[in-house]
């Protein structure tokens, strides 16, 4: 594992996202800016210059270098939506099997469009992540 290099910035999050090309990718960003604002009870704020993340947390890497990155968060990319599940997926395979059309990284979930997924089932997805990563880094 390598130290983070993406940092937070001073771009404003509802700035960014008025600029996103793709109107469908713009619409779904805006309703998951809602549906994070209102989950994670924390302020947006842009990760370098496409991730709007939520919250932080400080890791130890094996060299013994610590580092910050956001708790949870998504990036309206060019191909797909991607939100950010620090905690991984291992401990939510139930909600994955109810979440609809989607594909999984390490702790990336790609999603083409929100049309094909249960929100609700997103929302308990965020909010047993944000659980997860309390536990494990409770700073």
């Amino acid at each position: 594992m390598s130290e983070n290099v993406t940092q937070p910035t001073s771009i404003n999050p509802q700035e960014f996202i008025a600029g996103v090309d793709n109107a469908r990718r713009q619409k779904d960003a805006l309703v998951l800016l809602e549906l994070f604002n209102k989950v994670t009870g924390m302020q947006a704020q842009m990760w370098g210059s496409s991730i709007i993340g939520y919250g932080t947390y400080t890791y130890t890497l094996a060299n013994g270098k610590q580092g910050t990155f956001m708790r949870t968060g998504f990036s309206p990319r060019k191909q797909n939506m991607v939100l950010y599940i620090m905690a991984g997926f291992g401990e939510k395979a139930e909600l994955r099997e109810k979440l609809g059309k989607h594909k999984t990284g390490k702790s990336c979930l790609y999603i083409n469009k929100l049309d094909d997924v249960d929100l609700e089932v997103v929302e308990e997805l965020i909010k047993a992540d944000l659980a997860i990563m309390a536990s494990r880094y409770p700073n």
